[in-house]
């Protein structure tokens, strides 16, 4: 097998310009050797995506060189020559896809301000592969046509008109976007999502016939529309455009948050035609089933199952053969359908070796070649094109080059009893050569209701190791993956049992020997800011400090929002999930008070790091502001970081390195090297 790198011939070519990153093999970091600068953890990636096209002759990629606006390539496969095909001084390439072997289709973002001073929408824009055919498709936000504006001007479509996720039949100039209808211009609460059929090279389009209030459309295996998901009163209900007839019918109809039997999520159709989910059947977990399209019901047995884990990722197909599934448990892996497919996996998993290595493949009956995602628990995700049947394998770029593997620390998934017996999983990160008794990081995933942690490099828990801390990130009961019970387990349980698992992860990290008792620090945003919170309230012997950022502070301010700030949760979710998942307002409202931080701030006296963004939506700067005023007559260690306009999380790579630095001299000064013995 041959490792190449791809476009080495071209002076200006992507991979050239990524070769300098480390060997995946590299010996281990000198105990002695200063730790990474803290910018390589928290710049931009420098290849953020890539795509072959349908006759994958052809590679686009977005890439930023340091420094530079994002752009969009494409390379000659064969050739190994690559074109700048798209790129603005103003902008910055965030999302595109094939139209056809010969067309692209864009959007566009800002890497250089914070949400808070963004005016401009992603807009829409199309392209020939070598640059020719420019087109706008899409008006960009907060450029309204004036009166006079030309025609072309006029015939753009409106700022909420976004590419599909799914794939198009790419076989000609049209593609499928979404329209979105707001109920609102504050709150853009979404009201409904219309679908275009809109050919990129005239910009004329068709509207597909809506069967009532919808907010996600699928596409079946040739590209067309064949699923319509909607949500109203609590009861979510996905539709079939039935092929037979050409009329939509309701398929299945359930509770939105709460599921039930018969509930499952669409993955995607087969090439016959066969629609593929994710379901619980009988059991606690969910695993992969076919959908019978006649009753809406899931198939008697399931197709694979993940014992212990929810089966959560997506069909692996190339033109009208379905190959696989890419499956996220521990760690992400694929189960080939396909003999040759398992064949090829194994010869590509012997050359790279030490990496997961996840195989996508063009839309055209062309799956001689495949595009590789490859990554580990210390290598940043590396693209590279593999040709199955040669066994070449040509490497596109990594995303992070100047990140050293030999430098990281290696992750562990863990598992740990909480006090009531139910098993927990963790992720435990430790500096590289390993640790004892080391200074200890609880890092608190936000959501709550997701699977917050998968094994695999991050730029947060890696720059927390190289610093010498042990991190451990756990899936507390409430989070997703890992079955129904988990899950359920954590419903109403903010500050309670929630809570609980994380000490717990604390104590059992102590008793394993990994982290020094008087060195323990917990720390997370959003839900994970509020858990930091909540820590220092419910276990002030356990934490010697915090750091919350973007926090919740007052649970009922997530129904409420505030006059300076409105909330972007769904006013759906507010009225039909959090009851049921968080607590009613009414029913509840004493417990929502005595887990609530602000209520309890008198409690927090360990040394606390506080930062939000000026423009969050989702936790607005209120929740910090009044707990900065609650706790600071009970607690003279609180320190106050506000980035005025960053929303729910650090957009720009400058605030990303101003806050961790941040944060590292505070856990230094705390529970790290230049804290008191």
């Amino acid at each position: 097998m041959v490792l190449r790198t791809l476009t080495r011939q071209a002076a200006s070519a992507l991979a050239l310009l990524l070769c300098t990153c480390a060997p995946l093999h590299a010996a281990p970091a000198s105990a002695s050797a200063p730790p990474p600068p803290i910018e390589r953890f928290f710049a931009n990636p420098v290849l953020a995506d890539a795509k072959l096209s349908p006759d994958a002759r052809y590679l686009a990629a977005i890439y930023a060189a340091p420094g530079r606006r994002a752009s969009l390539l494409v390379i000659d496969v064969q050739q190994k020559t690559s074109k700048q095909v798209a790129g603005y001084s103003d902008g910055d390439i965030r999302r595109f896809d094939w139209v056809n072997n010969n067309r692209l289709v864009f959007d566009l973002t800002d890497n250089q301000i914070a949400p808070g001073e963004a005016t401009m929408g992603a807009g829409l824009f199309a392209v020939d592969r070598d640059g020719g055919n420019l087109r706008q498709l899409a008006r960009r936000r907060g450029t309204p046509v004036p009166a006079t504006g030309s025609r072309k001007d006029r015939q753009l479509l409106p700022w909420h008109t976004l590419m599909l996720e799914d794939q198009g039949a790419q076989n000609s100039d049209n593609i499928y976007v979404t329209s979105t209808e707001f109920a609102n211009s504050v709150t853009y609460d979404v009201r409904n999502v219309s679908l275009l059929h809109l050919n990129t090279l005239t910009g004329l389009y068709q509207t597909v016939a809506r069967p009532g209030k919808v907010r996600t459309w699928m596409l079946d295996q040739k590209g067309e529309p064949r699923l319509a998901i909607g949500s109203e009163d609590g009861i979510q209900t996905i539709h079939y455009l039935d092929p037979a007839t050409g009329q939509w019918r309701v398929l299945s109809s359930f509770p939105a948050f709460k599921g039930g039997r018969d509930a499952f999520t669409p993955l995607g159709f087969g090439s016959d035609g066969t629609l593929y989910a994710s379901a619980h059947g009988d059991a606690d977990t969910t695993a992969l089933f076919t959908i019978d399209l006649a009753t809406g019901k899931p198939s008697p047995k399931p197709l694979v199952v993940t014992p212990g884990y929810d089966l959560s990722g997506e069909l692996i197909r190339s033109g009208d053969k379905l190959l696989g599934v890419q499956l996220r448990t521990d760690e992400e892996r694929t189960v080939w359908f396909d003999p040759a497919m398992q064949a090829a996996q194994k010869k590509l998993d012997a050359a790279l070796g030490g990496t997961v290595n996840l195989m996508s493949f063009p839309s055209g009956n062309h799956s001689e070649w495949a595009l590789v995602k490859s990554f580990s628990d210390v290598q940043p995700l590396v693209y590279y094109v593999y040709n199955i049947k040669t066994g070449e394998i040509d490497k596109v770029g990594a995303t992070y080059p100047e990140i050293a593997p030999a430098a990281m620390g290696r992750q562990d998934p863990v598992r740990y009893k909480a006090r009531d017996g139910m098993e927990i999983p963790a992720l435990l990160t430790l500096p590289a050569g390993g640790a004892r008794n080391a200074p200890l990081v609880v890092l608190v995933h936000g959501g709550p209701y997701v699977h917050g942690n998968v094994w695999g490099w991050n730029g947060e828990t890696q720059f927390l190791a190289s610093r010498g801390y042990a991190v451990l990130e756990p899936d507390f009961r409430g989070s997703t993956g890992y079955g129904s019970k988990h899950f359920r387990a954590g419903w109403k349980q903010w500050g309670l049992a929630m809570q609980n698992d994380i000490a717990d992860g604390a104590r059992w990290a102590v008793a394993q020997g990994i982290a020094d008792p008087k060195r323990i620090c917990i720390a997370g945003a959003s839900y994970g800011g509020y858990a930091a919170l909540m820590g220092l309230v419910n276990d002030p012997e356990l934490y010697k400090c915090g750091v919350s950022w973007v926090g919740v502070t007052d649970i009922n301010l997530l129904y409420t929002g505030h006059w300076s700030a409105m909330s972007d949760a769904t006013e759906h979710w507010k009225q039909y999930g959090m009851p049921e998942l968080v607590g009613d307002p009414v029913k509840d409202a004493a417990q929502l008070k005595a887990t609530s931080p602000i209520e309890q701030a008198a409690r927090v006296k360990a040394p606390l790091l506080l930062a939000y963004g000026g423009a969050d939506h989702r936790v607005p700067i209120y929740h910090g502001r009044k707990f900065l005023e609650a706790v600071k007559p009970y607690n003279k260690h609180v320190e106050w970081i506000e980035y005025e306009d960053e929303g729910h999380g650090w957009q720009l790579p400058a605030n990303r390195v101003d806050f961790w630095r941040r944060v590292e001299t505070f856990l230094d000064r705390q529970i790290g090297k230049g804290a008191p013995n």
